[in-house]
């Protein structure tokens, strides 16, 4: 019992500095999106660094706990990981954009005279479906977490009907995130071999933007609707690049 309550208290202290952490990079970036002194900036650049280090050393705690049977609700422990996730692809675009005017005038306007449009998109697009399949996969996490809760509760006592019908309705949302990371990893591997063209996979990020945002909150039957989404790309027709 002593250490379960140890190890309440460790989370519960883990998560306040979480949200403290993430509260001081939201004012530091917020002081950064506002100077335009450049070398004001710079210390708020690195100020944000720092504080993305401390939230990631947070991360790498929880996403422990996240694997152990000693943790019961891993709800807090998911959105926790989601939210500094969210802070570290911020942090990557400031990092991006702060490198690519560390580039003089000449040097950018040469660079992007060379570099193709076409491969700029690719690029582009790649980084969305990677942060579109991170989220897909963070949230089956945490339905697979929630099913095998209730599931084990249900073993216990006489089954609750209400209970077993939430779990499958976890159990359909889980295969509409699994259904929908299987095919936008396909779709990656597609448009790295270049077997499919940018137009066509820009063509679906609307919808799929809407199934990640809202797979929580629609019902499935709103849900399996854009499962035809993908249909227009003929992927069977693609065949297997694994």
């Amino acid at each position: 019992m002593a250490d379960k309550r140890k190890l309440q208290g460790d989370i519960e202290r883990n998560l306040k500095r979480v949200q403290e952490g993430r509260l001081a990079f939201q004012e530091i970036l917020e002081k950064f999106e506002a100077s335009t002194n450049q070398t004001q900036k710079e210390k708020f650049e690195g100020d944000l660094k720092k504080e993305i280090k401390k939230l990631q050393r947070l991360r790498d705690q929880i996403k422990t706990w996240l694997t152990s049977n000693e943790v019961k609700d891993k709800r807090p422990l998911l959105e926790a990981r989601k939210e500094i996730e969210q802070d570290m692809e911020r942090f990557k675009v400031i990092e991006k954009e702060t490198k690519t005017k560390a580039y003089s005038k000449e040097g950018l306007l040469s660079t992007d005279s060379k570099k193709d449009p076409l491969q700029k998109e690719k690029e582009e697009l790649e980084e969305w479906l990677k942060q579109s399949i991170s989220l897909l996969q963070t949230q089956s996490e945490k339905y697979e977490f929630e099913i095998e809760s209730l599931s084990t509760s249900n073993k216990k006592k006489r089954v609750d009907k209400d209970k077993a019908a939430t779990i499958e309705d976890k159990r359909q949302r889980l295969d509409t995130c699994t259904f929908h990371t299987e095919k936008l990893e396909t779709i990656m591997r597609h448009l790295d071999n270049e077997r499919l063209d940018c137009g066509k996979v820009r063509s679906i990020k609307d919808p799929v933007e809407y199934v990640v945002e809202s797979v929580d909150d629609q019902s499935n039957q709103a849900l399996s609707d854009y499962r035809s989404l993908y249909d227009d790309l003929h992927l069977d027709e693609l065949g297997d690049t694994t």
